[in-house]
């Protein structure tokens, strides 16, 4: 690991209770900074509700009023995801309703990308939706160095992330995909513990100048062009526990790291790909049958260069 990672680990790696809920609302009534929380949500009636009501019943209360905004992104589910996040407390958003003169493309990061129009908060902060047994510090503890530090621009969460019953079995694409990207690539991102982690917060200032990959290829994308844009000292991690959510089956974790990859080649040659596409195998009645999928292959660009973006800051 380089010197320069050794000491950035030192300093700029924290627990959540390194800062207590009222250091951070002294610090946020200080400076005036307002915080936004963005779930984006695909088909999670199941956990997003629990969610949103630990956030509201935590962290947006009279005692405690960390966070003044809280939406949920439907990017387009089937169940009952947006009845039951508003049931909670959310203000629920389509991903549909954002920017309607670009058709929506599938993918998380494109829903992240236009959560930038649908809020408003000086600091935003992202939190998957699939998260079980979900505590408040996933929150409180990465906007907690954004408030506490100026410096400090780019946080992401760090924790356990057990397979089932086995510890620290989780996080398979960032282990036999993501880490070794960065550590031959960038290694002054090295010290990420989690550098696909969905849980993150970020100044808007520095959210709004980058740009967004539609899919998978976001957190990946987002961390290396932060890393560009304003340096390693800028950036942080936060240990928040452990985290435990939905995994995904194999072929989704195939294609997944096939947009990982995408995002890396594409910041080392901005070049054009060959041929983005992947194929996979199904075991049938008939034997192995090929499915080939599109990889992502689309980026937004940064959302300052929108009109309606740049229009509603003018206003």
């Amino acid at each position: 690991m380089l010197e320069e990672v050794e000491r950035w680990l030192a300093r700029r790696s924290w627990s959540a209770a390194d800062r207590p809920l009222d250091q951070l609302l002294d610090a946020k009534a200080a400076t005036g900074l307002t915080v936004s929380v963005v779930l984006p949500a695909l088909d999670e009636e199941a956990t997003v509700g629990d969610i949103v009501a630990t956030i509201r019943r935590e962290l947006m209360s009279d005692a405690v009023p960390l966070v003044d905004e809280l939406v949920v992104l439907d990017s387009g589910s089937t169940d009952r995801t947006a009845e039951v996040a508003a049931a909670a407390g959310a203000r629920v958003v389509h991903r549909d309703e954002i920017l309607p003169r670009l058709p929506a493309l599938p993918g998380k990061g494109e829903v992240l990308w236009r959560s930038l129009l649908a809020t408003s908060g000086d600091v935003v902060c992202f939190v998957d939706a699939d998260l079980r047994d979900f505590s408040p510090a996933f929150v409180s503890g990465i906007v907690g160095p954004l408030l506490t530090d100026p410096d400090v621009h780019f946080v992401k969460a760090m924790y356990d992330r057990p397979l089932g019953e086995a510890p620290g079995q989780g996080g398979r694409v960032t282990e036999l995909v993501a880490r070794p990207l960065l550590n031959l690539h960038w290694p002054q991102l090295a010290g990420f513990v989690q550098p696909l982690g969905g849980e993150y917060a970020a100044r808007r200032e520095l959210l709004e100048r980058l740009p967004f990959p539609v899919g998978y290829g976001v957190e990946l994308g987002l961390l290396v062009d932060a890393l560009h844009t304003v340096g390693l000292d800028a950036l942080a991690q936060v240990d928040v526990g452990v985290r435990r959510h939905r995994h995904q089956d194999g072929r989704a974790l195939g294609r997944m790291a096939a947009a990982i990859y995408r995002t890396a080649q594409l910041r080392l040659a901005r070049g054009h790909l060959v041929r983005p596409v992947l194929t996979q195998f199904e075991r049938t009645a008939e034997g192995f049958v090929p499915r080939t999928y599109a990889v992502d292959t689309e980026e937004r660009p940064p959302m300052a260069d929108i009109p309606e973006y740049a229009q509603r800051h003018a206003a």
